[in-house]
């Protein structure tokens, strides 16, 4: 598949995120689809480790096109976003320009040229290669500062930038945006509104059991079912940040290096840090949860009911 190559079908788009060894329900698949057709970005909020940032790292897969990734975080500014211009460069040039005796307004007019500037992520996404456009992933939004988030608003608006020195620069073709949020705090619904929005749950345990078997397929298959069962349970406790299917599958490829086939008390207690990444999450766990024999058993053995 090329950039210049539309998903004919939603079923198309579950089949190659398949072929990526991404596991997609169909709404997802739906709104990866619109987002593409319609050429418009696509908004990814959840839990942290739901698949969110891998979606924007398979679309560029699929596309063979570049993946230009902003990662915000909070006080990320417009210049570190867009562009900067390169202060050392630019002085060694005017101390070469001076030697040459050259008027101030014609070094001014040379030091401000595209050599001079460096791209960041959102210039280099509106600056991309003419025959197959980028994909721009804006990964945890909702880490940066709401100033940062009207500006953002600004550039997927029109995909075109102002620099004062340069003129305006305008997307020959619009990248395909991916924005990510772990929703620790609102973000404006005017943003929003200029994308497809999607909500990625918690797998099902289906969903987590394909996804395990998929990643990582030397897994026996009656320790990816307790696996993905474990998972499921695990996250209905009110933890500091329940595990994601990140975690879930850190959790099973050290099970399988371990060589273990099965789950079992020593086991998931060596193990617990694969999980839970808070010493106050691991202690609740282990003293008002896995304490408990019934509900300990519960979690080792209830796979079965589910396959």
């Amino acid at each position: 598949m090329t950039s210049e190559t539309y998903f004919s079908s939603i079923e198309q788009v579950e089949e190659e995120l398949a072929k990526a060894h991404y596991i997609a329900d169909r709404a997802l698949a739906t709104v990866i689809f619109l987002a593409h057709r319609l050429q418009k970005p696509l908004f990814l909020e959840g839990e942290p480790g739901v698949g969110k940032t891998e979606v924007g790292i398979i679309m560029a897969k699929l596309s063979g096109a570049e993946l230009i990734r902003l990662q915000c975080y909070e006080g990320l500014d417009a210049s570190t976003a867009l562009y900067e211009w390169n202060y050392p460069k630019q002085l060694l040039h005017i101390r070469l320009e001076e030697q040459e005796r050259r008027g101030k307004e014609e070094i001014e007019r040379r030091i401000y040229g595209p050599e001079f500037l460096i791209k960041r992520p959102l210039l280099e996404a509106i600056l991309g290669s003419n025959d197959r456009p980028p994909v721009l992933l804006i990964d945890e939004v909702d880490r940066s500062d709401e100033e940062f988030e009207a500006f953002l608003l600004e550039v997927l608006s029109d995909f075109q930038i102002t620099i004062p020195e340069i003129g305006t620069m305008k997307a020959k073709k619009r990248p395909m945006v991916v924005v990510t949020s772990n929703r620790t705090r609102d973000v404006h619904d005017a943003l929003k509104r200029r994308c497809l929005y999607h909500w990625i749950e918690y797998p099902s345990f289906e969903k987590e059991y394909r996804i395990v078997t998929t990643r990582l397929p030397r897994i026996e298959e009656h320790l990816a079912k307790q696996v993905a069962h474990f998972m499921r349970e695990i996250r209905t406790v009110d933890f500091l940040k329940k595990p994601g299917i990140s975690e879930t599958l850190d959790w099973a490829n050290a099970l399988i290096t371990m060589e273990k086939r099965q789950l079992d008390e020593r086991v998931v207690r060596e193990t617990l840090g694969c999980i839970l990444k808070y010493q106050d999450d691991i202690k609740r766990f282990t003293e008002e949860i896995w304490a408990n024999g019934g509900r300990r058993a519960e979690f080792l053995q209830g796979a079965e009911k589910n396959g």
